[in-house]
């Protein structure tokens, strides 16, 4: 890669951990979107936003944790449902063409909602039942091992919308559900962790800068109102990306 095409690649890299961060998310589908721009290998990207995934979801999961910004029944039975079937995702190398096109249209209709709607997530929270928790943590793990990323972009709307938890709530959930979701699909994908190229080593720091700073700025200074907007961003971005992937 030209020196010109690292620097780049690395500042896109830093600018998505920081924004996705700041809701507690591992900026997956922001590191596939700056690397399909870039023209980086098919075979590179899935293992490298993986790791690029556990890394700042790791930073957010700890600052969101010691912002008392999580719920462990909340986090469990998602996780549980998840953890199997994202290291099967990782497993298979299936492009789900069609079905990326309707998640981005259910991201960006989950945008739309949060920020035309900003007193929706004020609902009373109420605890998800355990078995649709479950079975929505092995969709939301599937989807998420085959394509790599962590699924915090499709578990943050439902605990919003459903009135499982509030934003910061939300954001403390997601980002460990990321952290374990990015860890199985890896080890599903341990192949591919070969073909990353040393430069990779770049992206790593990029990332770890952007996701100390995002999720520290998300973790404390963030309130409701903001964190609704700032998902709102990362669901168009996101969802976006899933259109024209």
């Amino acid at each position: 890669m030209e020196p010109v095409d690292l620097l780049v690649l690395a500042t896109l890299i830093f600018v998505a951990a920081a924004l996705y961060s700041s809701v507690g998310h591992g900026g997956a589908s922001g590191y596939l979107a700056a690397m399909g721009l870039l023209g980086v290998a098919p075979a590179v990207m899935k293992p490298t936003a993986l790791i690029l995934n556990l890394l700042v979801a790791s930073l957010a999961a700890l600052q969101f944790g010691r912002a008392k910004a999580f719920s462990w029944s909340t986090f469990w039975p998602f996780a549980a449902g998840s953890i199997p079937m994202a290291y099967l995702g990782g497993l298979l190398d299936v492009p789900p063409s069609a079905y990326k096109v309707l998640v981005g249209l259910v991201l960006l209709y989950a945008a739309y909602r949060l920020w035309r709607r900003p007193t929706m997530a004020e609902k009373v929270v109420r605890k998800p039942p355990l078995l649709l928790a479950l079975l929505a943590g092995a969709g939301i793990g599937f989807l998420s091992g085959l394509i790599g990323v962590g699924g915090g972009i499709f578990l943050s709307p439902l605990l919003l919308f459903a009135g499982w938890a509030d934003p910061k709530t939300t954001a403390g959930v997601s980002a460990a559900f990321i952290l374990v979701n990015s860890a199985a699909g890896l080890l599903g994908h341990t192949s591919g962790v070969m073909a990353i190229p040393p430069e990779g080593v770049w992206f790593v720091l990029a990332a770890v800068a952007g996701g100390a700073l995002g999720s520290r700025w998300g973790s404390r200074r963030f309130g409701h109102a903001r964190m609704r907007r700032l998902l709102a961003v990362v669901l168009v971005i996101a969802g976006g990306k899933m259109l024209v992937a």
